[in-house]
């Protein structure tokens, strides 16, 4: 076989897979080609690497004949955002939820006016794109202003967003009209407009937009792009586009993907008639990154976490033996006791990343007495849930760590009903979102093919 109707490359930290489809006549996943990611030397490298994986698996052909091609990546860090707003608890916590939600990662926070050790950090720092808001629509302008004035002086060469207050569209564009930064800015409308409401799509947008274009910051990416005939967006990004699509047909959804180097969670949820009235303004879509849970690249971090001797004996072995595993540790576990160990760093991660991810019940005392309030993100509604991620997939029985945490975390804002639990059995999620964006249709079959869903769930 080597004829496909599109190819859609994974970057990720640790692995490069690519992805091979049919959506014509017949929609159908083809197979998949994977090799190391290698971020170190030259990522397109790697990309070429799983490409040949992938021709050896259709019977060793030697040439690919793809209409299309497509990609993600989180290669080096994935997409590195500053970003700065008037007030942390609204235009700040606004602009990182719209960043979040498009795949990114936030290396950068400020909220007020950017002092000069700020700007510094800034500069210092290792982002690849940033992000200006604040003020609402009509309310106050200056901060933001200034601090896009100060961010664009600073001459990073990346590319900077404004979405804040719209009174400041105007003499933007003037101030940039004759600057040398000019080719980096894009304007947007007002992530925060008014007092609790989220405008967070054309941001998204924006946001791919300009990692496509400026994607730069891997090794060996500007040789991807040549090898890419269509869109390249961030991963997590695209497993939000996925959730976004699978939800629109199956309710609401939720999606936990543990990778080797983090653990994101996105949800896609409308919230409970008690408590809809504090959420008002709030996005219907979230996601949260846990940059230290991951089971290959930060396995250590969590083994340091749980204790040497507590996991041994989770795992029911002798510390010299949990610590030979922990010298010779691999991604793809093979042995019993290597499945368990996976097993043990894969449900503290998702552990924590939902404790992060959901929010709480608040017991508030006054004078007519208690009251419950709600904290953080609803998922009572949640009516299924997704497991992607090479660990959450292939080992045996990991819905029991969502089962287990719903049932006995009910001071959380959990679903109480029983929620159907599906795995991403051909490990595709994260090739769906891109492919959803020019083919939402054939993207919907594919996914719930991978899901084992009936066409008509």
């Amino acid at each position: 076989m080597n004829n496909i109707d599109v190819l859609i490359a994974e970057i990720g930290s640790t692995t490069t897979i690519v992805n091979a489809f049919n959506i014509e006549e017949e929609v159908k996943f083809l197979g998949r080609g994977v090799s190391h990611t290698t971020a170190n030397t030259a990522v397109h490298r790697g990309l070429r690497a799983a490409i040949n994986d992938l021709k050896a698996s259709f019977g060793g052909v030697t040439r690919l004949n793809r209409k299309n091609t497509y990609a993600t990546s989180s290669a080096a860090g994935g997409l590195k955002m500053g970003v700065a707003g008037l007030v942390y608890d609204m235009t700040v916590k606004a602009a990182k939820e719209g960043a979040t939600n498009a795949g990114a990662n936030i290396h950068h926070i400020v909220a007020g006016q950017y002092l000069k050790h700020d700007l510094e950090r800034l500069q210092e720092s290792d982002v690849n794109m940033v992000l200006i808001s604040g003020g609402t629509d009509f309310g106050d302008w200056k901060i933001a202003y200034n601090n896009f004035v100060d961010v664009l002086q600073l001459e990073l060469n990346i590319p900077v967003i404004y979405a804040g207050n719209k009174q400041n569209h105007d003499q933007i564009s003037t101030f940039i009209r004759n600057h040398s930064q000019k080719e980096f800015v894009s304007i947007v409308d007002n992530v925060y407009p008014s007092v609790d409401y989220l405008n967070v799509e054309p941001l998204r947008k924006k946001i791919y937009e300009l990692f496509e274009k400026h994607i730069v910051h891997a090794k060996g990416m500007n040789e991807v792009r040549r090898m890419i005939k269509g869109s390249i967006i961030p991963t997590p990004g695209s497993v939000m586009e996925a959730t976004m699509l699978l939800s629109e047909s199956i309710g609401n959804t939720v999606v936990i993907d543990v990778g080797g180097a983090t653990t994101d969670v996105h949800s896609v949820t409308e919230f409970s008639d008690e408590f809809k009235k504090y959420f008002e303004g709030e996005s219907k879509i979230k996601r949260t990154v846990e940059g230290d849970l991951g089971v290959f690249i930060n396995h250590m971090n969590i083994v340091h976490r749980i204790g040497k001797s507590v996991l041994a004996k989770m795992m029911d072995v002798d510390i010299p033996v949990l610590e030979d595993l922990m010298h010779d540790y691999k991604y793809i576990p093979t042995t019993e006791t290597e499945k368990r160990l996976v097993y043990e760093l894969t449900k503290y991660c998702v552990r924590h990343a939902l404790d992060r991810h959901i929010g709480d019940y608040r017991n508030v005392f006054s004078s007519s007495g208690r009251k419950v309030l709600p904290e953080g993100r609803d998922l009572t509604q949640i009516q299924n849930v997704v497991l992607t991620g090479g660990a959450l997939i292939h080992l045996d029985q990991t819905e029991d760590i969502v089962k287990d945490y719903f049932k006995n975390n009910l001071n959380k804002m959990v679903p109480t009903h029983e929620v159907k639990i599906y795995k991403d059995h051909d490990y595709i999620m994260s090739s769906i979102g891109v492919l959803a964006l020019k083919h939402p249709k054939e993207a919907l079959t594919l996914l719930k093919q991978s899901l084992h869903m009936e066409e008509n769930d």
